[in-house]
């Protein structure tokens, strides 16, 4: 599954690298489905992070990975 998370990551990372941002892929629980990132460059502290978070990267990662439960974002 992890890997999975990667490379869908990876469909992700180039739309958010356009505004300045990143992101990176901090871990993956198995069990719950529950996948960590953290936001990093413009993305980090965005007043619309967590609109990008849930809206885009988590629909985007729950598609590509129907495992994926939910996406949240750590420090």
């Amino acid at each position: 599954m992890e890997q999975q998370v990667r490379d869908a990551i990876e469909t992700v990372r180039p739309h958010l690298q356009a505004d300045g941002g990143d992101i990176e892929l901090v871990g993956v629980n198995e069990e719950t489905g529950v996948v960590e990132v953290r936001l990093q460059g413009a993305c980090r502290g965005c007043p619309g992070a967590a609109m990008t978070l849930k809206m885009g990267v988590e629909r985007i990662l729950k598609e590509k990975v129907p495992a994926v439960t939910e996406v949240v974002a750590v420090q």
